[in-house]
């Protein structure tokens, strides 16, 4: 079956047509800039990457999505009929979808129902599911959750300090996000580990623009940093993380903000751009920094120190975990990262071997711990669209007896 794989932003969509009987990615892109100046769509297939002029909506970057995929000069399809479902990631599920399932229109109007708590995420989510559904109304498609591998999590982990009646009233408790990744990089390390995933005990370290840690006991996840939105957990890109609720009340008086607009403030204003000043993105920090510049150094050890905490604090749940995994953008390709997180942990039995570390091979399974760690250290590649993928023709498949 060839399966459609597309992430939806609000102002993106990625995507990945895979052949799932071969497990084989036939062709990927992105949808850039939907409706706003000079929007492009990405385009690579056989090794090659092509540009077209993009969409100014998401039902047209679909529609061209699709007529790119099947052009008779640079299509991988022969027509629409070729592609047997579609999976779409939701970021929210909240307590209502623990695992992946078929979308209807009821199954929509649920997860509208968690846009307040996913408000950058789930309304792009649903208007990359009606863009397909209108284009491809027969196709079946499959919502794969973020949120749904800690639906596993225990009520002393995913519940706050608040008043219960206000918690049952409201759902107002952890979700956490990232599950996809953190589930993929988990049946990846069970096969290293030759253990089956129901026997592992491990830290996975979702590393990007968005960065989440979760702690796993016997193949499920027990505790994860992310809340009740992606703005808890460790230093981000543009995210605070962790912070003191009464912040937000100093926020909104000293700079005349609304409740709405501090949080605002603290998805995206915050994080490495707002400590160093210059910019989100992860390298050029680095760059500042090597440079002498004092604000981005001390934006990436804060980042760094906030990461080795959750895992110590994890470490410390799990009595100890077979493995620490670093997946994601960052977790995969920064080694000088991973050095300074996993760095004093030695007495928690956690070494690193600097040598392995700093000459790994990218897009590989790597271990990267010293041979007396009693924790191993992994790099593991994500590859959450694959993960998607599978959900969805497990899903489809089921339809079928």
């Amino acid at each position: 079956m060839k399966v459609l794989v597309i992430n939806a932003g609000s102002s993106s969509l990625k995507y990945q047509l895979l052949d799932m009987d071969k497990q084989k990615l036939i062709a990927k892109g992105n949808c850039e800039k939907i409706g706003l100046d000079k929007p492009i769509i990405s385009y690579k297939h056989d090794g090659k990457e092509e540009i077209f002029d993009g969409a100014k909506n998401h039902e047209e970057a679909i529609k061209k999505v699709l007529d790119i995929l099947v052009d008779k000069d640079n299509g991988v399809i022969k027509s629409f009929s070729e592609i047997g479902a579609i999976g779409h990631r939701v970021v929210m599920g909240g307590d209502v979808f623990k695992e992946s399932v078929l979308i209807d229109s009821k199954v929509i109007a649920k997860i509208e129902k968690f846009n307040e708590l996913a408000p950058l995420h789930n309304p792009a989510n649903v208007m990359g599911i009606r863009a397909c559904k209108k284009v491809m109304p027969r196709t079946p498609q499959v919502a794969v959750f973020d949120s749904a591998f800690h639906s596993t999590m225990p009520e002393v982990a995913y519940m706050y300090g608040i008043k219960y009646e206000d918690y049952k009233k409201y759902g107002l408790r952890k979700y956490g996000a990232h599950g996809t990744s953190h589930r993929y990089v988990l049946e990846q390390l069970a096969k290293v580990l030759k253990k089956d995933p129901s026997q592992v005990n491990a830290i996975t370290c979702h590393l990007g623009g968005g960065s989440s840690i979760t702690a796993i006991r016997n193949g499920q996840s027990v505790d994860t940093s992310m809340g009740i939105t992606p703005l808890q957990g460790v230093i981000m890109g543009t995210r605070s993380g962790d912070i003191d609720p009464t912040l937000v009340q100093f926020l909104c008086r000293y700079k005349n903000l609304s409740v709405e607009g501090a949080i605002t403030y603290l998805n995206k204003e915050c994080g490495l751009l707002g400590i160093s000043g210059k910019t989100s993105d992860m390298r050029e920090v680095k760059g500042y920094a090597d440079k002498g510049d004092e604000r981005s150094k001390l934006a990436l050890d804060m980042m760094n120190y906030s990461i080795k905490k959750y895992i110590g604090s994890y470490l410390a749940v799990l009595n100890g975990a077979d493995a620490i995994v670093f997946t994601g953008g960052i977790g995969e390709n920064r080694a000088d990262m991973r050095e300074q997180i996993v760095g004093g942990l030695e007495n928690l039995g956690v070494v690193l071997d600097k040598n392995k570390n700093d000459n790994f091979k990218r897009g590989e399974i790597e271990l990267i711990s010293a041979k007396n760690s009693k924790v191993k250290i992994y790099v593991i590649p994500t590859d959450e669209e694959l993960m998607m993928a599978m959900d969805t023709v497990r899903i489809v498949n089921n339809l079928k007896k």
